[in-house]
């Protein structure tokens, strides 16, 4: 997805820690905050949140060069022996967030606590991870960067289609990523 935005993502310089605490605090409005107002958590919405989040996190994590093997070597070390804080979502999202801001950097072992605060397996992150992979691919090819791409079809934001789509998406065909943008094709306003 960041060679669809720009060929040469890695060497642009952007703040991934930037756009990763940014995501924490859409994650807060989705589960709710406000004592002091009725709001009822959108568990979906936290969870996608939390998706955007390691698209942000890992894409940081990528250094030209890097093999991806490596990488993924590297994130299974520093997750090794790593015990859980046993933070609330909140409070997962507040240390990531506070991680970010005072290191511009990504914590894997703090993004793993936001993950189990979040309810979500190892599974349901890749599934929403390739299903939001494959929304963000439709937005580009329908506008999104120009500015004429719609956001809210029939009434609801496409996040929230996306979940509609992925919760009768079967992961294990190989045709998902296909499934999946079809599914948005047919939903989206011609």
């Amino acid at each position: 997805m960041n060679s669809k935005v720009h060929s040469d993502w890695m060497n642009q310089g952007n703040a991934w820690y930037r756009a990763v605490w940014i995501e924490c605090g859409e994650l807060m409005d989705h589960y709710g905050y406000k004592w002091w107002k009725k709001q009822q958590p959108d568990m979906a919405q936290v969870q996608l949140e939390v998706v955007d989040i390691w698209h942000f996190g890992m894409s940081a994590l990528f250094k030209e060069g890097v093999k991806i093997e490596t990488l993924a070597d590297d994130i299974l070390a520093a997750l090794e022996g790593h015990r859980g804080a046993g933070l609330g979502l909140l409070e997962a999202t507040e240390a990531l967030a506070e991680h970010c801001l005072r290191t511009k950097g990504f914590s894997v072992p703090i993004f793993w606590d936001l993950i189990t605060a979040a309810e979500l397996s190892f599974d349901d992150l890749y599934k929403q991870y390739v299903g939001k992979n494959v929304l963000n691919f439709f937005r580009q090819d329908h506008g999104y960067k120009d500015g004429s791409y719609i956001k809210i079809w029939q009434g609801q934001e496409d996040n929230v289609h996306l979940v509609d789509i992925l919760a009768s998406a079967d992961v294990q065909s190989l045709k998902f990523a296909d499934d999946v943008y079809q599914g948005l094709v047919e939903r989206y306003p011609a």
